[in-house]
């Protein structure tokens, strides 16, 4: 036998014997599909950081609320100036707002306002307030305008 046929005939007996101990082709695995991932919560936004004007103008609100007078009056200029809009001033003066509060405070034991909707403008704070706990089940709602110099609110003009 010639070389080369011998070496072709060897080659095919491998090949035969190589695929009869191969096992047969499997199939490729069928992809499953998916299952959908769980909802994933966003991470929490970052807590807002209060302009210098909106810090005082929420202490103020807090103590409001707690009808804490000396926390209240120690957001408020010594000149401080209560205006009924446009420009009707109700009231002057640190003395003038402790006595007025201090009434107020005295007379609503269940005295609370929320934030309706807060803008800031430099320094100036507008907020739309509700206001509850007022005799006879009163609920008022009025827009607050502070204005703020130096870290304290110099001026407040009530709309009603």
């Amino acid at each position: 036998m010639k070389p080369a046929l011998l070496c072709l005939l060897l080659w095919l007996g491998a090949s035969a014997v190589y695929a009869q101990k191969r096992p047969a082709k499997q199939p490729a695995p069928v992809a499953k599909p998916a299952q959908p991932a769980a909802p994933v919560a966003p991470p929490p936004a970052p807590a807002p950081v209060l302009s210098e004007a909106e810090q005082v103008v929420q202490r103020q609100l807090e103590a409001y609320n707690a009808r804490n007078l000396d926390a209240f009056a120690a957001t408020y200029h010594e000149q401080v100036e209560l205006l009924t809009f446009p420009a009707v001033l109700r009231s002057k003066g640190i003395a003038k707002l402790r006595e007025g509060y201090g009434q107020f405070f005295a007379q609503t034991p269940d005295l609370n306002c929320q934030i309706v909707h807060r803008t800031v403008l430099g320094n100036k704070v507008i907020d739309h307030e509700r206001v509850t706990g007022l005799p006879n089940g009163q609920v008022l709602e009025a827009v607050a305008i502070y204005e703020v110099e130096n870290g304290l609110i110099r001026r407040v003009t009530f709309v009603q």
